[in-house]
């Protein structure tokens, strides 16, 4: 598949792009810079859970478009968590959307199926939840999630609110689940995920402040996938999230067959490593497919396949 998604720079201070990219065949095209960097051009603690601040510019950076989901309230939204600190396992997330007014905001426009996507990841990056919240007539929205770790994680509401002229809006909060709290580090970067059976495979070329196409290809059993089904109308659904800040990108592809290929146009706001997640339906089942990769910086064509654990959807 040739036609891929174009990503562009949400409006003013709503938004938020950023992407990832590897190497399919002959391996992974530029992609960054190591994790480090990202730390230290963003003014980033580590990845232990503390949250790093939006500054430095990298090269290539000025034309790019910003990384979103770096703030609680932007656009006259404010994302409000009434349940900051949920228990480790299973439990349920309460939120809401306010207006400039303090009001709960209860009109929204339907997009890729939803009126809001609520994704929640840890802060080491190896937990991945998609979850989808079920709105009361209030505006008071609620979610069954399980967290299967203590640590510092963050929620992203993706939305666009039903008014004239509105423009997508991307917020994100940090939660807290109480208990011991051992970091994981970042999966190392691997062109291949293997995810239930099935193996993605990544390539393309991303470079910081250029436009650049992602493709991912299916395969199960070593043969192509060609009936990929549509979740969330379309054939892939991607999120990526940068190493440190955790960014946020949501994208989903808008052309294009069902499968074995699903391809995306993306631009990285800076160098360094991000971590991308890739959901695709097949047999009636939502799989995710996850990958590290460090933009701006060659991945090696021999990495072995990443089992893609620790994602779930709701």
């Amino acid at each position: 598949m040739n036609t891929g998604v174009k990503i562009t720079a949400f409006a003013a201070a709503l938004a938020a792009t950023f992407g990832t990219a590897y190497g399919v065949g002959q391996g992974v095209g530029p992609v960054g810079e190591p994790a480090k960097a990202v730390h230290e051009e963003h003014g980033g603690e580590g990845r232990a859970g503390e949250k790093a601040g939006h500054g430095g510019h990298e090269e290539g950076a000025a034309n790019a478009p910003a990384a979103g989901g770096l703030q609680v309230s932007e656009g006259g939204y404010t994302l409000a968590m009434e349940t900051p600190k949920p228990s480790q396992g299973k439990s349920v997330l309460q939120f809401s959307i306010k207006d400039a007014g303090g009001r709960n905001v209860t009109a929204f426009t339907t997009e890729h199926g939803k009126e809001l996507h609520f994704i929640v990841a840890s802060r080491d990056l190896t937990v991945y939840r998609h979850l989808h919240p079920v709105r009361a007539a209030d505006g008071t929205w609620s979610t069954p999630v399980d967290l299967p770790a203590a640590g510092g994680y963050k929620a992203f509401a993706d939305f666009k609110p039903a008014v004239k002229n509105a423009t997508g809006v991307t917020l994100g909060v940090d939660l807290s689940v109480p208990g011991a709290y051992a970091p994981r580090p970042l999966p190392a970067a691997a062109r291949t995920a293997a995810v239930d059976g099935y193996e993605v495979e990544l390539g393309g070329t991303l470079a910081p402040g250029e436009a650049g196409e992602l493709q991912l290809t299916v395969r199960k059993g070593g043969k192509p996938v060609t009936d990929l089904e549509p979740y969330l109308g379309a054939y892939g659904h991607l999120v990526a999230l940068r190493d440190g800040d955790l960014a946020y990108l949501h994208v989903h592809p808008d052309e294009g067959g069902p499968g074995p290929d699903v391809s995306f146009t993306a631009t990285a706001p800076s160098a360094g490593a991000y971590r991308l997640f890739l959901d695709f339906q097949h047999d009636g089942k939502v799989r995710t497919a996850a990958f590290t990769v460090h933009a701006g910086q060659a991945a090696g064509a021999d990495e072995a396949p990443h089992d893609a654990g620790g994602h779930a959807h709701g």
